[in-house]
């Protein structure tokens, strides 16, 4: 083979391999509750984060997936974390649980000990990052909005909040802390003090404005990591 054969070959090849680069979507899978499960419907804020991204960098960079499933707590994402997560081989997954962790201690005493849930959520982490998926962690929002701290779980979802806080400081791993967010966002907007119809509509659940919130503050992180 002459010389330039082989050139034109290599050049070839090179351009096949260049192209196929550019054209691998960078795979994101929200891993969470009924939150993440609405969120990726019409509406959700997995949807609007996909629109947010198309309009910002355009159409084909990122391949988004929604793992979520109603009533789950952290040990419950630990027990599907392969059927429902390892199998993407993911490139980056955010971790968005722990609300109904708290809420369903008060609401039927069926929530996660605090020492349980840190060590679930550590090893969620573990088995994660083993795979080779970047993790990004979230805090859990809000169980009402009242501003005045009268809402009957936030003194734990303050407690665990700090906890998944600290966990991500240690680990270097980056936060969306949305317990913060939704407070800041309900002390500007919600001046009638009301437990929902700002960012949720039954205290837990999104609203449009709050779907927009999260997915926000969640893309916000994400195109960061590289």
């Amino acid at each position: 083979m002459s010389n330039k054969l082989i050139l034109l070959a290599v050049f070839v090849v090179s351009m096949l391999l260049m192209a196929f680069s550019y054209d691998k979507k960078k795979k994101v899978v929200f891993f969470g509750d009924s939150i993440t499960q609405a969120g990726a419907r019409p509406g959700g804020y997995i949807q609007l984060m996909d629109s947010l991204i198309t309009s910002q960098v355009g159409a084909g960079q990122y391949e988004l997936i929604g793992a979520g499933i109603g009533g789950d707590k952290i040990y419950d994402l630990y027990l599907r974390m392969e059927a429902d997560v390892l199998k993407h081989n993911a490139d980056i997954v955010v971790i968005y649980v722990g609300v109904n962790d708290v809420w369903h201690k008060a609401s039927s005493g069926t929530g996660t000990d605090y020492n349980k849930f840190g060590r679930f959520y550590e090893a969620v982490v573990s088995k994660l990052q083993a795979s080779g998926s970047k993790v990004i962690l979230c805090t859990p929002a809000v169980i009402g909005e009242k501003t005045d701290h009268s809402n009957q779980q936030d003194g734990d979802l303050n407690h665990y909040s700090n906890w998944i806080r600290s966990f991500a400081a240690q680990k270097n791993i980056p936060l969306v802390d949305l317990r913060a967010g939704f407070i800041n966002y309900n002390l500007k907007n919600n001046p009638q003090n009301k437990e929902s119809g700002i960012l949720t509509t039954d205290r837990v659940h999104l609203t449009p404005a709050g779907n927009l919130f999260v997915a926000e503050q969640m893309w916000n992180v994400i195109k960061t990591i590289q």
